[in-house]
């Protein structure tokens, strides 16, 4: 089954880290996705731009209403994703706790819908 680890960051807890500290958990990221590469279960995986850079649309009565930045003011953002093939879900959550954004917000893992 393939399932998707999303990567939700606390933005403020990573602007406040010093710009080494900043680089070793970027870093981690991408030693993280090496990982899942290696061992034969990333099916895809992809880091999005800064939360400030999103626009929210949405469709009432017709209009369509645009909003700058994400729709809620949250602390944590998502900030990418990646998809696993695994066997069962307790797979998949030890791979979700190996996740640097574990440590700095959260990593929400859903079985992706199986499409023919």
């Amino acid at each position: 089954m393939r399932y998707m680890l999303m990567s939700n960051v606390d933005t403020s807890a990573l602007a406040a880290m010093s710009p080494d500290a900043h680089q070793a958990t970027m870093e981690r990221f991408v030693s993280f996705t090496q990982a899942l590469a290696e061992s034969g279960v990333l099916c895809g995986a992809e880091r999005l731009q800064p939360v400030d850079t999103a626009t929210t649309v949405r469709v009432r009565d017709e209009q369509t209403l645009l909003t700058d930045g994400p729709y809620a003011d949250l602390t944590e953002s998502f900030g990418g994703f990646w998809i696993v093939q695994a066997p069962d879900l307790d797979t998949v959550l030890a791979y979700a706790a190996d996740c640097p954004a574990a440590a700095y917000g959260s990593v929400e893992v859903r079985p992706l819908v199986e499409l023919g």
